[in-house]
């Protein structure tokens, strides 16, 4: 037997796993908690450029002792320098650090209030998302229980992309809150294609269905992934300085990872289950 076969014979023992999964996520965003980037949390980013050979860590500390910030962060790219500091930076100080081996090109601060609006705004943009997308597809399909599993599988893939940050520190930035938003409908275009192969297609047996969508679903995620993946070895190979990229690409793999199980495990599952109750 398959392993698509043992899945879709399987399949209630199976349901749990994303549960599991799901509970282990929050719980490392409650224990770790989450990075803020710049953007939400406030600080200062300044682009430099380099004066003589540097490494990211030599910079690094060069401007820790001379601005007092121990929150600096640096990504180097030719003979330019990306520097973040979390802090609210005196530019003097800034400009005296580097001051032999840089020059500074550009330097802008984000305020703790305009970060906290930011913030803010991140939190509204996620939950109407989410909210639009629940109610167009209870729109589509006006089934209470086919329709919750496609939510239920969506809030999955969030909720683990979300404890993939915490755990490997990516930050909570206006990149990686864009890769969520894109994620929700990553994620929601395979739950679909499998819900509405089982409950409306009348050919074959409803394995058969699922084993169709099965097939042209996993070719999805996967191009997904794959293109995902070259986007982030490409950013960090050869692009350190595009980290907007790179963030994007790395939650995008988490929440497409967690979207594998949560279609093919759960979603499949709780369809199955609601068939043979209305056989």
């Amino acid at each position: 037997m398959s392993a698509k076969e043992k899945i879709l014979e399987s399949y209630k023992p199976l349901i749990i796993i994303p549960v599991i999964v799901t509970i282990l996520a929050l719980a490392i965003v409650a224990t770790h908690g989450l990075n803020e980037g710049i953007d939400l949390k406030g600080g200062s980013i300044a682009t430099v450029q380099l004066e003589k050979s540097v490494s990211s860590g030599e910079l690094e500390s060069l401007i820790q002792s001379g601005t007092g910030i121990e929150d600096v962060s640096v990504s180097t790219s030719g003979k330019q320098a990306t520097v973040e500091l979390g802090g609210a930076a005196d530019v003097v100080k800034f400009t005296n650090s580097v001051n032999g081996t840089a020059t500074i090109l550009s330097y802008r601060s984000v305020g703790p209030l305009l970060s906290a609006q930011a913030l803010n705004q991140v939190y509204w943009a996620l939950a109407f998302a989410f909210i639009f997308m629940s109610v167009t597809v209870f729109i589509v399909f006006r089934k209470i229980v086919p329709s919750l599993a496609v939510i239920c599988s969506a809030f999955v893939d969030i909720v683990v992309a979300v404890g993939g940050m915490s755990l490997f520190g990516i930050p909570l930035s206006m990149a990686s809150v864009g890769a969520l938003l894109m994620l929700i409908g990553y994620s929601v275009d395979t739950d679909i294609l499998l819900t509405t192969r089982v409950l409306k297609d009348r050919e074959g047996t409803v394995n058969e269905r699922a084993a169709g969508a099965f097939k042209t679903g996993i070719t999805m995620t996967g191009a997904a992934i794959g293109a995902m993946a070259a986007l982030y070895v490409i950013t960090i190979v050869f692009i350190p300085s595009a980290k907007t990229l790179s963030e994007i690409a790395a939650v995008l793999i988490l929440g497409l990872l967690a979207d594998l199980m949560a279609t093919w495990l759960m979603n499949l599952g709780l369809l199955r289950w609601y068939m043979e109750g209305h056989r």
